[in-house]
């Protein structure tokens, strides 16, 4: 959605819709044009749209630092429904976390490749990702499958934990999803990290964590440390 003042752009909203929720990706506003209405049309205008056309549900996750943007969207009636937090692991900090010899007793089975495909086949994919941000939801994982990579703990019966993620050279690796379904600790967990770790990656990066996904302890006990956040802000379509 575009803004104008007479002939001239002034304010663009982009959006990104799905069938459950439509996300608010980018919003921006002129300088010479701020603070005169502009921002809340527009998202009074999406808002009235989608109240016809659906989805209801409207989210945007916006950088804690950006105090603008953030008044922007509880002026217009956005609720906080959660605080996102990147997480980091760097090599230089990752030692004892991921060096740490695991109990042959506690981690058993091969680690194999492992696809998107192969997750949602086993039915893995809507169990663990029911509380994620946008661009690690299962639409997401679907829509990017073919430049997502990954690895899992399997035992004869079934996949025990697994690790998706997208390599951005070797300085740079995008945690796309990490899950165990066994209580070990992290253990598996570990394993799987030492083994990228093995194959040269260096900084493991693990973007706007939903509080719910996985908790911040059993992040610390991997070796990772909270970095940026983000605010999830969300709102119901209405008319008028």
């Amino acid at each position: 959605m575009v803004a104008f003042s007479g002939s001239d752009p002034i304010g663009v909203l982009i959006g990104a819709k799905r069938v459950s929720s439509t996300l608010i990706h980018r919003i921006a506003v002129h300088p010479d044009h701020r603070r005169q209405g502009h921002g809340r049309h527009l998202l009074t205008s999406l808002s009235s749209k989608l109240a016809i056309l659906g989805p209801p549900r409207i989210v945007a996750e916006v950088p804690e630092t950006l105090a603008a943007a953030r008044a922007l969207f509880r002026a217009s009636e956005y609720v906080q429904e959660a605080v996102l937090t990147d997480y980091v692991l760097p090599r230089d900090e990752a030692g004892p976390a991921l060096s740490e010899r695991p109990n042959a007793a506690r981690v058993e089975g091969l680690v194999i490749p492992v696809t998107v495909d192969d997750l949602a086949a086993n039915g893995l994919l809507e169990e663990a990702h029911s509380q994620t941000c946008w661009e690690r939801s299962v639409g997401t994982l679907t829509a990017r499958k073919d430049e997502i990579a990954g690895l899992a703990v399997a035992s004869d019966e079934r996949i025990e934990a697994y690790v998706l993620y997208v390599t951005r050279g070797l300085q740079e690796t995008e945690i796309f999803s990490l899950r165990s379904f066994i209580d070990d600790a992290g253990a598996r967990l570990k394993q799987l990290l030492s083994q990228l770790r093995a194959r040269g990656m260096e900084t493991f990066r693990f973007p706007k964590v939903h509080p719910d996904e996985i908790s911040k302890e059993g992040l610390k006990t991997l070796g990772f440390s909270p970095a940026d956040a983000h605010l999830l802000y969300s709102t119901r379509a209405r008319s008028g």
